[in-house]
């Protein structure tokens, strides 16, 4: 079939879940185009290059300060650089529509070919771990404290792609679905992560962007434990040792080794680095970022689940205590988890498409 598949830029997790999903749609023989924004499409271009079939657009992204949303520079950037960049989306739209013609379009939390679906009623399909804000009930604990966030997050995610054939939403939890045409299904993982042995190191993994957190510092300190620690010093291009911490520059197949070995993990509440510490059955301590409801929504179950904990903030030097011995506890939770790689979501895609096809 020829599918028209689209990724949001914002976040590298819509990236990372979408390459493993159109290296299976190439497999099967498709064709395919992409359209991605941001950093995805550098990512998806630099994956698929010899394919020459990703098209950049400019989509929306969000301004980060602080682990804070800063929405008046958020809605200021994006009106700034929409009124310069829109225009040549017009370009991208008559080259898919003369050239290539599509039978069906794949969202990633993507809305031109949302779009580009409905204006000339193709089949369109959502993936995505978003949707369970509105396609599913999540329970009032979960949203103590933040129901303003909540509603605001859930509105969001209901007008961003409405009316698709069906919803295959990505999850490590299982609220209860509300809405018809929407299954669950585990993370979607990297198959380097599905290549990873776990193992049981000594080591703490932390994963920052901020730079300057002394407190959370002093913390990593006092626990005695080793801690790897990324992002934190981001201009570095070799390990540095103090004490107990050794700060790395970032690489993907030394960051996945040590996810793999860590004893536990410090990072996000962003859903891909979670989904890979719930399969490798890493306890994790999530810090989700303030204003983004749905990282405190995968923090929180995180934590109900057992296999980690939530904290609103690294503030406090006695939140890292306590996660650190909360981590046989959370071992423990971990140890039932199973799923079968990317089996069932793949498998499922596969149908709906001969489905359509038909």
């Amino acid at each position: 079939m020829r599918i028209l598949y689209g990724v949001v830029g914002e976040g590298m997790g819509h990236a990372m879940r979408s390459r493993v999903v159109l290296e299976h749609l190439f497999a099967q023989g498709h064709e395919v185009e992409i359209v991605a924004s941001g950093r995805a499409a550098k990512f998806l271009d630099a994956r698929f290059a010899s394919r020459g079939d990703v098209h950049p657009i400019h989509g929306l992204h969000i301004v980060y300060d602080d682990n804070r949303v800063r929405r008046g520079s958020t809605l200021f950037s994006n009106v700034l650089e929409g009124t310069t960049k829109i225009p040549s989306q017009f370009a991208t739209y008559f080259t898919l529509l003369e050239d290539f013609s599509p039978e069906v379009v794949i969202s990633d939390f993507e809305s031109w070919t949302y779009y580009f679906a409905k204006r000339h009623r193709l089949p369109i399909f959502s993936i995505d771990n978003m949707q369970i804000l509105n396609r599913c009930t999540i329970d009032d604990d979960v949203i103590e404290g933040h129901r303003a966030e909540f509603e605001i997050a859930k509105a969001f995610v209901k007008g961003k792609l409405p009316f698709c054939d069906h919803y295959l939403v990505t999850t490590f939890f299982r609220p209860p679905v509300r809405k018809e045409h929407t299954t669950l299904f585990p993370p979607i993982l990297r198959p380097e992560i599905l290549a990873a042995t776990p193992s049981r190191g000594e080591h703490l993994l932390v994963y920052q962007t901020a730079e300057g957190n002394e407190t959370l510092v002093s913390a990593l300190r006092a626990t005695g434990l080793p801690c790897r620690v990324y992002g934190m010093r981001r201009a570095i291009t070799q390990d540095i040792v103090e004490s107990n911490l050794t700060y790395r520059p970032f690489s993907e197949d030394g960051f996945i080794a040590d996810l793999a070995s860590a004893r536990g993990v410090i990072a996000g509440g962003g859903f891909t680095l979670m989904g890979e510490c719930v399969y490798l059955h890493k306890p994790m301590l999530a810090v989700p970022v303030r204003g983004q409801f749905e990282q405190v929504l995968n923090a929180r179950y995180l934590e109900r689940l057992g296999y980690g904990r939530y904290a609103e903030t690294l503030d406090d030097a006695a939140t890292v205590h306590d996660f650190v011995a909360a981590i046989p506890g959370c071992e423990r939770a971990l140890a039932g988890y199973t799923q079968e790689g990317n089996e069932a979501l793949m498998r499922a895609l596969d149908g709906h498409l001969r489905h359509v096809a038909v």
